[in-house]
């Protein structure tokens, strides 16, 4: 199987893993967060919208089975899909008694088209009896882990109130590599005060973990979260289209080769997105990226016979 990508697409390894397309189905578990419920703090990440991050997931007052039913008919009434990935998406999908988690995950993993399940959450909530939990799932389907850590700098995560250490989410990588769970990290380009240089040293610090995987999520501002408040208050430098995605591309090139690429730059709700407006444009976005690694390839002498726009 060829990979048409310049860097290990997550697309290119389901094909290979699972011999196809696998389509991802973004779950509400029916959590908060210690950010929002008084245990840190009760206004979220500083970016964070009302969902939770969950905004395209389903809604918490159905079932994890009636979710997973209405995303895979939405998704089937435009292409022809077979496997899935259960995704809880919303929120901290760890911060919960483990009797509850045990009962939506094993929910989602008993539905026969799902392949993955994928928990979104954040590193200090992986208890040792949470741990125990999804390492006894993930003997009966692979399940990934997804950690928000979004920058290495201090001053940074003080400001946007993530309201860990890198300490600690060094440890909940450790844990879970322990456990044989593989770790998808999350990271945001674009963080108000953070230099270009920064942003790569974040990316070079991830590809030196043991993670399977990373998401590159471009700074979405949003109305009705205090980052979008400030903005609109007193808007701070945002990427243009072509910086974002040179800068995408460095950091591409920073990343060791088996590490899989879950996303180069993200869906900001349109309703709610206040800039920058050029990122609506997901694909035209994507498009840019792949024609910049193409350049980058063709100065360098690789690819030399593929000159051409695949898109």
């Amino acid at each position: 199987m060829w990979n048409e990508k310049r860097y290990y697409s997550i697309d290119f390894y389901l094909k290979q893993t699972f011999g196809e397309k696998v389509y991802r189905l973004a779950l509400n578990g029916g959590m908060t967060c210690p950010n929002r419920d008084g245990t840190l703090g009760r206004r979220g990440c500083i970016f964070c919208s009302p969902a939770g991050s969950g905004d395209f997931a389903g809604q918490s007052e159905s079932s994890i089975s009636e979710q997973l039913a209405a995303a895979k008919a939405q998704i089937r009434s435009k292409r022809n899909c077979r496997k899935f990935i259960a995704y809880f998406q919303a929120y901290t999908n760890t911060y919960a008694p483990t009797d509850y988690l045990r009962s939506i995950f094993m929910e989602a993993i008993a539905d026969p088209d799902v392949v993955i399940l994928s928990i979104a959450t954040r590193p200090d909530c992986l208890s040792p009896e949470i741990l125990t939990l999804l390492a006894e799932l993930n003997q009966i389907k692979p399940v990934w882990i997804e950690l928000g850590l979004q920058t290495i700098h201090p001053d940074t995560s003080r400001f946007i109130r993530s309201g860990f250490t890198l300490e600690c989410f060094h440890q909940a990588v450790s844990s879970l590599t322990k456990f044989h769970i593989p770790v998808v990290v999350h990271v945001i380009l674009g963080l108000p005060g953070e230099s270009r240089e920064q942003m790569l040293e974040t990316v070079r610090h991830v590809g030196r973990l043991n993670i399977f995987g990373i998401k590159l999520q471009l700074l979405h501002v949003l109305s009705g979260t205090d980052l979008g408040a400030l903005y609109t208050q007193s808007p701070f430098p945002l990427f243009s289209q072509d910086e974002y995605c040179e800068l995408v591309a460095d950091c591409l090139e920073q990343l060791p080769d088996h590490i899989t690429i879950h996303r180069l730059t993200g869906d900001g709700p349109k309703q709610l997105l206040l800039a920058p407006l050029w990122s609506s444009a997901k694909r035209s976005v994507l498009n840019q990226i792949e024609r910049t690694m193409k350049l980058r390839d063709t100065w360098q002498g690789k690819y030399a016979d593929d000159i051409t726009d695949i898109f």
